[in-house]
């Protein structure tokens, strides 16, 4: 029970730094996330990360929340979704409060706005890189219906314009056949 309760403590802290010290909101957590438990502590590979991401991002709510509970889950079950959640809830919580009661002194400040601004850059590179990171990881599982399956989503949003619920829809519909008819083929064999 020591291994789940210092499981636990660095997920919250873990958790608890990421949310504290990211602005841009949830693809820059992903991003940080995968650095944090992929990279750093090893305790998911990179594949599982993506399809982690690919939950978080297809459920309802906030990426970076619900980004914290798949991962929570998988690492330590029910407490670790709680903790997670807990640990990624808080910072933002404390900062809109704080934000909230000095709104009126915030929203005229000339340097406030300026560092949100510069802020705004930095937000897209990190978005870039997350994008970059995604692309790399599909593209190198050498699978042909992925690779399809993420130029058709591309091409659909950005050219087409076609809303993103619908492509998600349709993707995930895709990943449930292609599912059963492995499943049907291993059966068959």
């Amino acid at each position: 029970m020591p291994e789940k309760k210092n499981i636990l403590l660095k997920l919250f802290i873990s958790t608890l730094y990421l949310s504290a010290f990211t602005f841009g909101g949830g693809y820059v957590i992903v991003t940080l996330m995968k650095k944090k438990f992929v990279d750093g502590y090893h305790w998911i590979e990179e594949d599982e990360m993506l399809d982690l991401v690919a939950i978080a991002q297809s459920s309802p709510g906030a990426i970076a929340v619900n980004g914290a509970i798949v991962i929570g889950y998988k690492l330590a079950g029910l407490a670790g979704a709680l903790v997670s959640i807990l640990g990624t809830i808080l910072p933002p919580f404390v900062i809109l409060s704080v934000v909230s009661a000095f709104y009126t002194t915030f929203r005229d400040s000339f340097l406030v706005s300026q560092m949100l601004e510069g802020m705004q850059a930095g937000v897209g590179a990190v978005i870039a890189a997350v994008v970059y990171e995604m692309a790399d990881g599909v593209l190198h599982s050498h699978s042909l219906l992925s690779n399809c399956v993420m130029l058709a989503a591309f091409l659909a949003s950005c050219i087409l314009q076609i809303n993103v619920i619908y492509i998600i829809l349709a993707c995930g519909l895709l990943g449930i056949t292609k599912a059963f008819y492995r499943k049907r083929r291993t059966s068959a064999a």
